[in-house]
């Protein structure tokens, strides 16, 4: 009898563990599930629309393919403003991509190419009417040679290192790099793009050197370190994007036209597509362009 009894009990305990087991699989069977779930609807998000402008010069001559007049740019902010857009920082959309924050249902990016004094002296004041804000990319070698020797016209001047120190202080404007010296298509180098008979390693050679000199003046001069790049011209090759990365850029600016998509993963901060602004456009025109969900 107690060899039976014994039995009992050890069938009993066994019976018990295995319950015991069975619960804690389907408990954490459940977690898992919920865990993963939540994973799937997040990397699941539908992707942000978001157009981007390039704006360059900004002033009262008669505008251009490439100048608008303070009026156009402030049509075209009242217009976004009115229907709904709201402007996002370089910052915004790269802490999105990494995870951080949303962004708005209808966002867009503003951005000024070159680095005009205008930028400054009469963009500045709409983007604060309106308040939005901007990524202006500027040319390392015009705010060197350029900017001191003719300094503050709207019509033609560029930002010295104190206008730009300026501008970021705002908290409206980021500043990107648009090359050191490279900013030329005079040349048989279009842009920053690679020549056909140049060797991957003279290239990014080169390259390096030139971001490596922008990043370093703007430091020394600004205390800024930029994450946007704009191709000037467009003009780019597969070899540059390795460089770029490895100097910190984290987006990159095109000339392409289309609409951009952004998701939660950083590399679709690479190759943003920007459609160019025409002087020769209405605000209705360009906007119409603008807007179109491709």
């Amino acid at each position: 009898m107690m060899y039976k009894c014994l039995s009992v009990s050890k069938l009993l305990y066994r019976l018990l563990s295995a319950l015991l087991i069975m619960t804690l699989c389907a408990a954490f069977f459940i977690a898992g599930r919920t865990i993963f779930t939540a994973s799937a609807g997040k990397s699941g998000e539908k992707p942000v629309p978001l157009p981007v402008i390039m704006y360059h010069s900004v002033c009262g001559k008669t505008p251009s393919d490439y100048t608008v007049t303070p009026q156009q740019l402030e049509n075209d902010l009242a217009w976004l403003k009115n229907n709904g857009y709201t402007s996002v920082s370089a910052r915004q959309l790269i802490d999105y991509t990494n995870g951080i924050g949303e962004l708005p249902g209808k966002s867009v990016l503003i951005t000024f190419d070159d680095g005009f004094y205008n930028n400054l002296s009469l963009a500045l004041p709409l983007l604060e009417k309106y308040d939005m804000c901007a990524v202006v990319s500027i040319v390392g070698r015009y705010t060197d040679d350029y900017a001191p020797a003719d300094p503050h016209a709207d019509s033609y001047s560029y930002l010295t290192w104190e206008d730009i120190s300026q501008l970021a202080a705002s908290g409206r404007v980021e500043i990107g790099s648009h090359t050191y010296d490279m900013h030329s298509n005079k040349s048989k180098r279009n842009g920053c793009a690679k020549l056909p008979d140049e060797t991957s390693e003279e290239y990014t050679s080169l390259l390096s050197a030139d971001i490596g000199l922008l990043k370093t003046e703007l430091m020394q001069n600004c205390g800024i370190a930029p994450a946007v790049f704009a191709y000037p011209f467009g003009a780019l090759s597969r070899e540059s994007l390795p460089v770029l990365r490895d100097s910190g850029i984290l987006m990159t600016l095109t000339c392409r036209e289309g609409m951009n998509y952004i998701t939660r993963e950083p590399r679709c901060l690479y190759g943003i597509f920007r459609y160019n602004r025409s002087g020769l456009l209405t605000t209705e025109e360009y906007m119409a362009r603008l807007s179109a969900v491709n």
